[in-house]
């Protein structure tokens, strides 16, 4: 495993990024030195991605709950506050509802696993499904950056002009480099087994109202990945827990909008964790 720690002091903050191209030093680029200056930030590349390489089996949902349990056992901490995007959230949310005791807080930004159908369901299982798919579309990816460029700039809210764009492109390439490398397919095991031809099999809607965790649910008013209704049905059935939604921001809020989400976060877990409790 790949681990980037900064920050002395404070609850501890686990940082979870998000499927496909995503690495914990693109992601979290901007907010993991900032919440480093209250807390003690710990962020990986998850599995098969980033330095986290190579990884055999399959990386599904039940996997990465496992994992977390022994990732937080290695680094010795015992709760944690869990900031996730995308997958990450996902993954987050599922292991906040197998060990309440182990979250002290759960900062959720356009999670998967949330809603029992997605838009091209059936479209889109049966291209999952299709053999080699997903490794051609790794190789294409590897082999024509401009393509990952194009789809950063049409999926970031200022396209071209995000701050810090170029550095961005390069990471993405990197990683869809990396997944040719090791044979990986484009997407993860996580999203690929979420889907079933007609609904998705991880659904966690269903057992939000045990999630104990004080929870933030976090949406960019742009995103065309999670639906607004989706998550306001989260922040409803989840007890003690809310939902903001971001202006000028995509799925990748933290591309879109760091500052924004920056401050958000330091808000929510100042209100929430205790600033002298090591443990959160």
């Amino acid at each position: 495993m790949r681990l980037y720690r900064a920050g002395d002091a404070g609850p501890p903050v686990l940082l979870l990024h998000g499927a496909m191209l995503d690495t914990a030093q693109g992601v979290w680029r901007h907010v993991g030195p900032a919440l480093a200056t209250s807390y003690r930030v710990h962020a990986v590349d998850l599995p098969r991605h980033g330095g986290s390489r190579p990884w055999p089996g399959v990386l599904d949902d039940a996997f990465h709950r496992r994992f977390l349990d022994d990732l937080l056992d290695a680094l010795d901490l015992p709760r944690v506050a869990i900031v996730g995007l995308s997958m990450g959230a996902g993954v987050g949310v599922g292991y906040a509802l197998d060990r309440p005791d182990r979250v002290s807080a759960l900062v959720a930004v356009g999670p998967g696993g949330i809603g029992a159908r997605r838009r091209a369901q059936l479209l889109t299982w049966l291209f999952l499904r299709t053999p080699g798919a997903l490794r051609l579309t790794t190789r294409y990816l590897a082999r024509h950056p401009e393509a990952v460029r194009r789809s950063l700039a049409t999926s970031l809210t200022a396209g071209a002009s995000t701050p810090g764009f170029e550095d961005i492109v390069d990471l993405a390439v990197e990683e869809a480099r990396a997944k040719e490398r090791h044979g990986e397919p484009a997407l993860d095991d996580w999203q690929v087994r979420a889907y079933g031809p007609f609904s998705m099999r991880l659904d966690l809607l269903p057992d939000l109202p045990r999630l104990a965790a004080p929870t933030l649910w976090v949406r960019g008013d742009r995103d065309t990945l999670v639906g607004a209704a989706e998550l306001s049905a989260a922040a409803a059935a989840a007890p003690g827990s809310r939902l903001v939604t971001v202006p000028d921001a995509g799925h990748i809020v933290t591309y879109d909008q760091p500052a924004a989400f920056t401050r958000l976060t330091r808000d929510f877990l100042a209100t929430t964790l205790d600033p002298l409790d090591p443990h959160g």
